[in-house]
């Protein structure tokens, strides 16, 4: 614990953007860095084994335990929506899939107002995350791909089991592309999936960015602080001039010399800012929240991902319902704790689709996640049997919904309500991810291995049966983004600079700041917005714009490649 109570920046959250934002800025030895996290320590087995995957993310202790409302589109469920809560943040608790998301979506965002951020100006800075595992097997795909950046990404055990091969040739069978990398040229199509995992160990940020710099005497870590709210100056216009928060029972104010930076995620920023003062007045009030700044799209705009399982059993006695009983799983988690190799090392979804819904969608809209296993998410309720499935979603939802706070406390959760498939266009979505994963899975790349459905079940056939089945069955897919939307709008909050409309010295830097969610997993465009903003945040001038070749379809299926 520091006795320090003030700091050039204060960075709001240990997590996939606040750990780069801690390294980038602290590079300048002139600067103090103070860096707050609610969490505690990353070094936990379950973390840092790469399938141990579900239990971090179920974990009270590492993950904020969070709930929707009662989602009235989901026949009202509460939906679980876990967030990290330890260093390293989502990035420690998360499947350690590594997607960009298509250019078009970055292009999307230029678009909506956030200036230089389309996908020519974002390209720069993932390759300056990345340290490519493959690189040297795709020479091809160098303009696109980094060697020498932090974040240390590849393809886990290279698809050892058939099955995931299997994946890729049925989506070509059925009609789509190929694509031996998603994430250089072409998104578009099938191909092995990619993961943030070194040396057989999960590569947070935590482990790519805090703890190289954790050496630097100008970088100051605090842990199991709660921060309270952003300290505000009492003159007009408003500066944040540091925050307060609380340790062992203990309320601390830190000053900010230059700024304040929130790096808390989609629902911990506003949040935060709404217990500052900082959103719509309404919502504040109703919280018995005094209105420092009328700011009415702080929580608004929020948007996720949703999934289901579709699974299948399988004729032959090769997936990983066969490694789930203790003396397996023993053999497995002491061949990785001795030589970090094995069935350890990987998250497992080793292959992926990227693939558009239908004629007349610019670029792809539905994700693949290849499980060679039939089980949830969480690794519990596995299949009696041998059975794989795939991971299913609709990736570019209209839906929208809000994070509010409900109360003062900052110890009380905020009202979290996506309104999931509220839009008939999201309906549609699902029922195209039925009928089109069912096309695939028939393919006669999967003749020696399909044996039938177990879910959703050959009965469920209309699109009455198949809303029934998505509304009972779906799950989120943890990709809470875009409540703090970056633009110049009316519901913006912050600018194209990260800085927050209309108050000085604050800075918003996580998923949150989103215009729209991204084709894809959240983790790699967050930490390259991270990246962006270290630049923008020390003035640095932003790297040079990459005007590489993008590899578009003209149609869904089946046609010659053109460019744009």
């Amino acid at each position: 614990m520091t006795s320090q109570t003030n700091y050039d920046y204060i960075i709001v959250g240990a997590g996939s953007a606040g750990c780069v934002l801690a390294n980038r800025l602290s590079e300048d030895a002139h600067v103090s860095v103070l860096l707050v996290e609610t969490g505690g320590s990353d070094r936990s087995i379950f973390i840092q084994m790469p399938t141990a995957l579900s239990i971090p993310m179920n974990t009270k202790k590492y993950a904020w335990q969070f709930e929707t409302e009662a989602e009235p589109h989901l026949d009202n469920r509460k939906m679980h929506c876990p967030r990290g809560k330890v260093l390293g943040g989502s990035s420690s608790i998360n499947g350690m899939v590594y997607v960009r998301g298509h250019a078009k979506d970055f292009d999307q965002w230029a678009e909506q107002g956030a200036t230089d951020w389309d996908y020519a100006h974002c390209l720069p800075y993932f390759k300056k995350s990345e340290e490519w595992a493959l690189a040297g097997k795709n020479p091809e795909t160098a303009e696109y791909r980094g060697t020498e950046g932090p974040l240390g990404v590849n393809n886990g055990n290279e698809m050892q089991n058939p099955l995931y091969q299997a994946f890729i040739d049925a989506g070509v069978q059925a009609g789509y592309m190929d694509t031996p990398d998603y994430n250089a040229q072409q998104q578009e199509g099938f191909g092995p999936m990619h993961m943030t995992v070194k040396n057989g160990v999960r590569w947070s940020t935590a482990n790519a960015y805090l703890k190289p710099a954790l050496s630097r005497p100008n970088l100051t870590v605090v842990t199991h602080a709660l921060v309270h709210k952003v300290l505000l100056s009492a003159a007009a216009p408003k500066v944040a001039t540091g925050i307060r928060y609380e340790r062992k029972g203990k309320i601390v104010d830190v000053s900010a010399n230059k700024e304040v930076i929130l790096s808390a995620g989609s629902i911990g920023s506003p949040h935060l800012l709404q217990l500052s003062g900082i959103g719509a007045k309404d919502t504040l009030e109703k919280a018995g929240i005094e209105c420092q700044h009328d700011l009415p799209g702080v929580g608004e705009n929020l948007q996720d991902h949703l999934e289901f399982y579709f699974q299948f059993k399988c004729k032959q006695p090769i997936t990983l319902n066969g490694k789930i009983d203790l003396w397996s799983k023993f053999l497995i988690g002491a061949r990785w704790f001795f030589t970090k190799k094995g069935l350890g090392a990987t998250n497992h979804f080793e292959s992926c689709g990227f693939i558009r819904s239908k004629p007349g969608i610019e670029w792809p809209d539905l994700q693949y996640h290849f499980l060679p296993a039939a089980m949830r998410y969480d690794g519990q309720a596995a299949f009696d049997g041998h059975g794989f499935q795939v991971h299913i979603g609709h990736n570019k939802p209209l839906s929208r919904g809000a994070v509010k706070v409900i109360s003062a406390d900052p110890k009380a959760h905020p009202s979290i309500r996506f309104n999931y498939l509220e839009q008939e266009a999201d309906k549609e979505g699902f029922r195209d991810c039925v009928k089109l994963t069912r096309e695939i899975i028939s393919q006669p790349a999967f003749d020696e291995y399909r044996d039938g459905e177990i879910q959703p079940g050959e009965q469920v056939q209309t699109d009455e049966e198949i809303d029934a089945f998505v509304r009972a069955n779906v799950e989120s897919a943890y990709h809470p983004s875009c409540s703090c939307k970056m633009g110049s709008d009316d519901m913006a909050v912050v600018d194209p600079q990260t800085r927050v409309h209309g108050i000085g010295n604050l800075r918003v830097v996580d998923s949150s700041i989103f215009p729209t969610i991204t084709n894809g997993n959240l983790n790699a465009p967050t930490i390259m917005v991270a990246e962006r903003a270290a630049d923008l945040i020390k003035s640095n001038s932003t790297l040079p714009a990459s005007n590489v070749e993008v590899v578009m379809e003209k149609n869904w299926k089946q046609v010659q490649r053109s460019k744009f």
